[in-house]
């Protein structure tokens, strides 16, 4: 028999959390989370996204033991201010059970009605910083720390389970030339975009110099992406969350922005060193070690993950990315870095998607938000 349990007390929150360590143990591809930054994701005290969202976790459990999780949220924000009526879901870990992912999505579905909302999404978090859409291809690939790893029969449950796509989101795998042998195409092209344009790059060497653009960055994603399928505006207590949570992960070579004639940020990428193998071999645990690793892995890493990308409206399809791109070339092979792994792009993102022919890619992942009507 199947139990649904939602979760109240610290220890069913613990277990939640822990689940996954237990469904992808001796997987060489699933990256652990930090737990402890799970565990302050749910906690309402922490996480100023309950200022406009709520949410409830649920863990299954057959002859005892637990089997599947899943959360159900509703971004308020999204439902009041543009009227998506829609019950987002998430942290959807199961074992090969279709009946247990049943009941699961019908907890969802509950959570839904109670609240006389329309149809449930997901796999999705709180907002569109949160990790989102379901593995259904490249099952052999290590998942970054923005994204979710899944087992492939999830995606066979969902579909037996008469849900339907969604949103699909790709992810390529880039090789970094080295200098000599880098794109010519892109490097013209960036001075001509420049000179065009009278912009001009922004390099960071410190950390206090990133941050009075913090903000900017932020405002830049927001009029990017407003008129995306999935997007829901970034407000300003999340930017503070991001900063305080994310900035230390991020040494200053690896933001690049573009300004224009009058300084005005138009355009930034932020990357990463790649942590999926240090985050793997720390299994979930940032003391007493995991920290050292995470500080390796930014000063001797082979690759990186491209994080975010904002281009301002007004500068899109303009041929800005290169400017980025050129610069990011330029620091990857001062690092030594050969690859880097792109975040999930919305498979509608034509324009971005072009620019990767210019380098040796190759699709390496998909993912996908499921849902239904209830």
């Amino acid at each position: 028999m199947i139990f649904i349990k939602k979760a109240i007390s610290f220890e069913d929150y613990k277990d939640f959390v822990n689940f996954p360590f237990k469904l992808y143990k001796g997987s060489k591809y699933w990256v652990p989370p930090i737990s402890s930054e799970e565990l302050e994701m749910m906690d309402k005290t922490k996480n100023p996204v309950f200022k406009n969202a709520e949410a409830e976790y649920f863990i299954a459990y057959k002859n005892d033991e637990i089997v599947g999780r899943i959360a159900a949220i509703v971004n308020w924000v999204e439902v009041k201010e543009q009227s998506k009526n829609k019950v987002r879901f998430g942290w959807y870990d199961v074992i090969d059970d279709i009946e247990v992912s049943e009941k699961l999505i019908d907890a969802v579905i509950d959570f839904g009605k109670e609240r006389k909302l329309s149809f449930i999404e997901g796999p999705v978090g709180f907002s569109n910083m949160d990790k989102a859409g379901l593995l259904t291809h490249g099952f052999k690939e290590l998942n970054t720390m923005i994204t979710w790893y899944h087992n492939p029969y999830q995606k066979d449950h969902l579909e037996k389970l008469k849900m339907k796509k969604l949103a699909e989101w790709v992810e390529y795998r880039i090789q970094i030339f080295n200098e000599n042998e880098a794109p010519e195409k892109v490097k013209r092209f960036s001075d001509i975009i420049m000179k065009r344009y009278n912009l001009k790059p922004l390099n960071f060497k410190k950390t206090s110099e990133i941050e009075p653009y913090i903000d900017e960055m932020f405002d830049l994603l927001n009029k990017t992406y407003n008129n995306l399928q999935t997007f829901v505006p970034i407000q300003q207590y999340q930017v503070d969350h991001y900063k305080e949570r994310y900035l230390r992960y991020i040494h200053p070579d690896f933001i690049k922005s573009v300004a224009d004639k009058d300084g005005n940020l138009i355009a930034f990428a932020i990357t990463m060193p790649s942590f999926s193998r240090a985050l793997k071999k720390m299994n979930g645990k940032m003391f007493p070690f995991g920290f050292l690793r995470i500080l390796k892995s930014q000063i001797f890493n082979k690759r990186a993950s491209l994080y975010l990308i904002g281009v301002h409206p007004d500068y899109q399809n303009k041929g800005v990315t290169a400017i980025l791109f050129n610069d990011l070339q330029t620091m990857f092979n001062k690092r030594g870095i050969k690859e880097v792994e792109t975040n999930p792009e919305l498979i509608e993102n034509n324009s971005i998607q072009a620019f990767w022919k210019n380098y040796e890619s190759v699709l390496h992942k998909k993912r996908s938000t499921y849902t239904k009507v209830i």
